[in-house]
């Protein structure tokens, strides 16, 4: 049962508003999401790439920028290490066309999920060792990596970490050591020592500030790398990083530029999915464009990817954009298979009944567990761990819900893991056979939620009657945009709506296309794109078959219920049509 709350966030929203020349129901949805303050409105109103913090703010910044000069003007051999997924592949882009501007002697590897796994290791190490690299520099990953830095120290190699982990840790009593690799420079927003302002930045964005500071360090104009901002952006939204400071600022600008890209990649990959250049939003990024990217590292290789970004023909990028479109299409088709089986042992065995769901997915392509995580977290609103045969040892991926930081409860039975890493929302592990078991009951017993914590918390930013809802107020909802994770789309809602028709559409026959009205007499048309299913079991149970099925004929009578919504515009064929989506309903 979901918990629906109305926001009552107090402040002066006329005066908000006249001085921004924004509505009072705007400045009412911008103090919603905690933006306080005329200097924070107006980041969040008009903040531009001049806004970001120096990246020089960052701890080590400095030694890693001395560090790469030095390798740079000796004509040192430096290697990047990235990771598999869409945030590796973006920060290892970032980090060779950057130290390439610069003359660089650099080339990359990127690790293969099922014969290396995560981050550095010793094959990864003994490669660049024996390829005569003097320097590696890591992206997306390296701030868990001790014992392997070592290696490489003791190899006789310099390793420059840049990452955007959490900082592992030992638990004294009430006291956290923080435990950082043995690098020449670490470069972490999540360092407890670090005082750079904006600590919620992905690898790539941590990697683009190590490219900026660098360029200026050695006389170079920085803003010849502002087409990387558009990597940034992308490798933000799919690793489903907070859209707030210095993040939404990265995003915006991503979309911008996506319009009009230089990147032969990017734009092939836009055409070949048939998204409106013109019209790209975070959602492309998340849902299309990203997962395409992902689907390399997923199935193939991540440096199929990379490849893509860096393509240099049109010929070229047209097909890598083709390959990684099927490749995601076919992910898909795993993804659905696999959470199927997950949704079955949630229902039918005594997994269903913990607060942290452990699921086991024998079959399940170990590069799918998070996905699959994240999907029966939504479905079932729990924390997830989805666990899968590895090569030699068991790996899962987890995601989490609001209220469980999925690191810290990791780290709570750190004994029982080979490996783990990530952050509050989401991580992966990896673990003996024999361990299984044990960590399910381990997991569960740590778990403090309550009942209330696994109730999903729907925030509702206004009451809002149809009546108010017109292409102007559309108009400016887009202010707020880009929404994502950290800044959702607001939440309207509506007592006492009356439901008038229904129809099902959709190539899947699965989407609801409604007529709805409120109190007042306003109607308007409405679509669900929600369990249509569920939906019409619901209202046979609440007001009958007949009326179920006289909805269907646009002749319903009485059926009403409270409704969670977002407006929009419909256009087609020419015509301009208010309309609403249905978000909740109760």
């Amino acid at each position: 049962m979901e918990r629906w709350v109305l926001l009552r966030k107090g402040a002066d929203y006329s005066a908000i508003g006249e001085k921004f020349h924004i509505s009072p129901r705007m400045a009412c949805l911008i103090r919603n999401r905690d933006i306080i303050g005329d200097e924070a409105v107006d980041a969040y109103l008009n903040g531009t790439i001049a806004d970001l913090y120096d990246g020089m703010l960052m701890k080590d910044m400095d030694r890693a920028i001395d560090i790469l000069m030095e390798k740079i003007r000796e004509g040192a051999r430096i290697r990047v290490i990235g990771d598999y997924d869409i945030d590796g592949v973006c920060a290892t882009y970032i980090l060779l066309e950057g130290l390439e501007g610069l003359g660089a002697d650099v080339d990359m590897d990127i690790p293969d999920r099922i014969t290396d796994g995560y981050g550095l290791n010793r094959n990864l190490l003994d490669r660049a060792f024996r390829d005569g690299i003097d320097t590696v520099i890591t992206c997306d990953n390296g701030i868990a990596a001790a014992e392997e830095i070592d290696y490489a120290k003791r190899l006789g190699m310099t390793v420059v970490v840049t990452d955007h982990h959490e900082v592992p840790y030992t638990e004294s009593g009430e006291e956290r050591r923080y435990q950082l690799p043995p690098a020449e420079a670490v470069v972490d927003p999540k360092r407890v020592d670090c005082d750079y302002p904006f600590q919620g930045l992905c690898g790539a964005a941590v990697a683009y500030k190590l490219i900026e500071c660098l360029h200026e360090a050695m006389g170079e104009d920085a803003s010849d790398m502002d087409y990387l901002l558009e990597a940034v952006g992308i490798a933000t939204v799919g690793d489903v990083m907070d859209l707030v400071g210095e993040n939404r600022i990265f995003v915006k600008q991503a979309l911008e530029m996506l319009g009009h890209s230089s990147n032969l990649g990017l734009r092939s990959l836009i055409e070949c999915n048939g998204i409106d250049a013109n019209r790209i939003t975070a959602y492309h990024l998340g849902f299309v464009i990203g997962p395409c990217i992902n689907a390399g590292g997923r199935l193939d290789t991540a440096k199929r990817a990379l490849e893509l970004l860096r393509a240099r023909t049109k010929r070229e990028a047209d097909i890598l954009a083709g390959d990684l479109k099927a490749l995601n299409d076919s992910r898909k088709e795993l993804t659905e298979t696999a959470v199927k089986e997950a949704v079955r042992q949630v229902e039918n065995t005594a997994i269903g009944r913990d607060r942290v769901l452990v699921i086991y997915l024998k079959d399940c392509h170990e590069s799918l567990a998070g996905i699959v995580a994240g999907k029966i977290r939504e479905r079932y609103y729990r924390p997830v761990f989805v666990l899968t045969d590895g090569e030699t040892d068991i790996k899962g991926s987890g995601r989490s819900i609001e209220g469980y930081h999925m690191y810290e409860e990791l780290n709570k039975c750190k004994d029982l893991l080979l490996k783990f890493g990530g952050h509050k929302q989401a991580a992966g592990l990896s673990l003996r056979r024999d361990r299984v078991d044990e960590f399910c009951r381990t997991i569960n017993r740590n778990c403090e939620l309550t009942e209330t914590d696994l109730q999903e918390k729907v925030s509702i930013d206004m009451q809002l009657p149809f009546s108010c809802i017109t292409e102007g107020f559309v108009k400016e909802l887009s202010l707020l945009e880009p929404f994502g994770k950290g800044n959702t789309k607001p939440v309207f809602a509506e007592r006492n709506v009356e439901f008038l028709s229904a129809g099902i559409i959709g190539k899947n026959r699965n989407m609801l296309k409604l007529r709805v009205r409120d109190g007042a007499g306003t109607s308007m048309e409405a679509l669900y794109f929600g369990d249509a299913k569920r939906f019409i079991d619901v209202v046979a149970a609440r007001y009958g078959k007949t009326q179920a099925d006289r909805l269907f004929e646009g002749k319903a009578l009485g059926v009403r219920m409270s409704i969670t919504f977002y407006p929009g515009v419909n256009e087609y064929r020419g015509n301009r049509t208010l309309q609403i989506v249905i978000t909740h309903y109760q």
